[in-house]
């Protein structure tokens, strides 16, 4: 499904990106993890040449995006972010409409749409369809971002730390809703997060990223059970010891 063939990426003389050879299967909920610096939102923003590499291949469904038209690439990846950045002048129904209206469906179809869409996140439609965002909390608010980069039907969606700014019990709570949309809906997933406990949580597969390069790709069980260095090792003890305490 995405397939990246040694994938470089420079600022200057600084080596963000090294030499990155990686695969993602269909229908997988993939987490990429590390320090700050690491390189895993610049992997993620590179799948949609928010980014682009400096060298190497990035596919998508066997397709080279870098021959891709970056505008129509980018309406076919859904695509979610911590400031979710809902239009203030629209509707709910509208925001979630608005990709949909880009590829030019009807507006019947995109009422039905929207009407699907918050259905899934117990959001019914006669009574948030015609409210504001500001009409919303901050949970609602990204629950509708999320809904917003499901709505044209992307097989893919990326995700970059989008409830980092969540209380804890909001955030548990959006992290069981995506992990039950997209099991039901069949998505690939790519989620950024510096959190090992999310990670444990939404992960089918762990991809643990250290200056540039991917130390760790295993089953959140395999990391558990066998981390592969010392720095995988203290992000998992930070999550055991995060545990005790609660």
């Amino acid at each position: 499904m995405i397939r990246f063939s040694h994938v470089s990426k420079r600022y200057g003389e600084k080596v963000v990106i090294d030499d990155l050879s990686f695969s993602i299967e269909k229908g997988s909920f993939v987490v990429l993890i590390g320090p700050s610096g690491c390189g895993k939102t610049t992997t993620l923003r590179m799948i949609n040449r928010l980014i682009e590499p400096d060298g190497g291949t990035i596919f998508v469904d066997g397709v080279d995006v870098s021959q891709a038209n970056a505008v129509t690439l980018r309406r076919s990846i859904g695509y979610v972010i911590q400031q979710i950045g809902l239009f203030p002048n629209m509707t709910i129904a509208q925001n979630v409409s608005i990709v949909p209206k880009l590829l030019g469906y009807s507006r019947e179809r995109r009422q039905k749409i929207a009407r699907e869409m918050l259905e899934l996140v117990q959001m019914p439609y006669e009574e948030y369809a015609h409210k504001y965002p500001a009409q919303l909390s901050g949970g609602q608010q990204q629950r509708v971002g999320v809904l917003r980069a499901l709505a044209g039907s992307p097989p893919v969606v990326l995700m970059d730390e989008p409830f980092g700014a969540l209380d804890p019990v909001t955030r548990k709570l959006l992290q069981e809703e995506i992990k039950r949309i997209q099991r039901k809906l069949g998505k690939t997933i790519v989620f950024v997060t510096h959190d090992m406990d999310e990670a444990l949580s939404l992960a089918d597969v762990i991809v643990f990223m250290d200056g540039g390069k991917i130390v760790q790709m295993d089953s959140p069980e395999r990391v558990l059970a066998e981390p592969a260095t010392d720095l995988v090792r203290e992000f998992l003890s930070r999550h055991i010891d995060g545990a005790a305490a609660m």
